[in-house]
C-alpha cells in the first residue's frame, strides 16, 4: 500500500464544500501521507484542462494516482477532470442526480451556490456576527452584551476567542467572551455586566497542564503560564462558575469544531447554516 498519496480538491467556488468533504473521509485513514492541493474558481474548460494537466504531472512524479474531490457543477468541466488518469469523487454527481428523481425536479446546475451572498439577509446576518464577536472579545464593550446570542466565560486562553469567531463565521451567532482574572476569584463575584446576563453565560475550562504549555508559547517561564498559576486559576474559575450554577466544557481535547456545536446544543441556539 502507498503510504504518500496526492490528494486535490476541485471546485468551481471557493473550494471549501469539497475540502470539508474530503477531509471528513481522509481522517479516516491512518498512516497515509497525504499531499493536498486545493485547485478553487474552475470555472471554465480553459481552467479545467489546467488542473488536468496538474493532476497527470502529479500521477507522473508519483506511484500511486492522485485522488480527486470535485465539487463541479458544469457538465463539460466535468468530464474534462474525469479524463484525469486518477480517482475522481464529484460530489455532486453522486448527490444530485439522487435528489433530482426523489423531488422530481432539476437542479439549477448554478456555480458558486454554496458560498455566494446570493441570500443577501442571511450573509448580512453573518457579517454582523463577526463584528460582534470581533468588538466583544475579552471583555469589551460591557454596556452591549445583552445583545450576545451566548457569553463565554473562562481563563484566559482557554479557547473562548476561536470559539466565538467560529460560531459567528459558521452560524451567525453573537458571541462575546469575557476573561476570568485574579481579580474575579478575589472579589469572589463576576462583573456586574456579566452578572446581568447569567442566563446566556456558558463556560470553558481547561487542564492546568495543557494552559501552561499554551501560555508558555506566548509568554515563555512568566509566572502567567506558570503550572502553579495555571492550576490556580483553572481551580479558581471552575469553582466560580460552580457558585453561579453555570453550565462549562472543558476544552483541552475538543476541537473548536467540537466545542461549538457542543455549546449550540447545551444553550438550545438555533443553527444556521450559510
Amino acid at each position: 500500500m502507498h503510504r504518500q498519496r496526492v490528494i486535490f480538491f476541485v471546485s468551481d467556488g471557493t473550494g471549501i464544500t469539497a475540502e470539508m468533504l474530503g477531509h471528513s473521509l481522509l481522517t479516516q485513514f491512518e498512516g497515509i501521507q497525504f499531499s493536498q492541493v486545493v485547485v478553487p474558481f474552475v470555472d471554465s474548460a480553459e481552467k479545467a484542462t489546467e488542473c488536468l494537466a496538474r493532476i497527470e504531472a502529479a500521477k507522473a512524479s508519483s506511484e500511486a494516482r492522485p485522488v480527486v474531490f470535485t465539487t463541479l457543477v458544469d457538465d463539460t468541466i466535468r468530464a474534462i477532470i474525469r479524463r484525469a488518469d486518477a480517482l475522481v469523487l464529484d460530489f455532486f454527481d453522486t448527490f444530485l442526480a439522487p435528489l433530482e428523481t426523489e423531488f422530481s425536479t432539476g437542479s439549477t446546475h448554478t456555480v458558486g451556490r454554496s458560498h455566494s451572498v446570493a441570500d443577501s439577509s442571511g450573509y448580512q446576518h453573518r457579517i454582523e456576527a463577526i463584528n460582534f464577536a470581533l468588538a466583544h472579545d475579552d471583555g469589551l464593550a460591557y454596556a452591549e452584551l445583552g445583545g450576545s446570542d451566548v457569553l463565554l466565560v473562562g481563563v484566559s486562553r482557554s479557547g473562548k476567542t476561536p470559539t466565538c469567531l467560529y460560531l459567528a463565521l459558521q452560524f451567525g451567532i453573537k458571541a462575546a467572551n469575557y476573561p476570568l482574572t485574579p481579580e474575579d476569584f478575589e472579589r469572589g463575584r463576576l462583573p456586574d455586566a456579566v452578572e446581568a446576563n447569567l442566563a446566556k453565560v456558558y463556560g470553558l475550562t481547561i487542564s492546568p497542564e495543557r494552559l501552561a504549555r499554551i501560555r508558555n508559547e506566548r509568554r515563555p517561564e512568566s509566572r502567567y503560564a506558570s503550572l502553579e498559576n495555571c492550576k490556580y486559576e483553572v481551580e479558581s474559575a471552575e469553582r466560580l462558575m460552580r457558585r453561579y450554577g453555570i453550565r462549562w466544557l472543558n476544552s483541552t481535547t475538543r476541537s473548536i469544531e467540537e466545542i461549538a456545536t457542543q455549546i449550540l446544543q447545551d444553550v438550545r441556539l438555533e443553527r444556521r447554516a450559510y
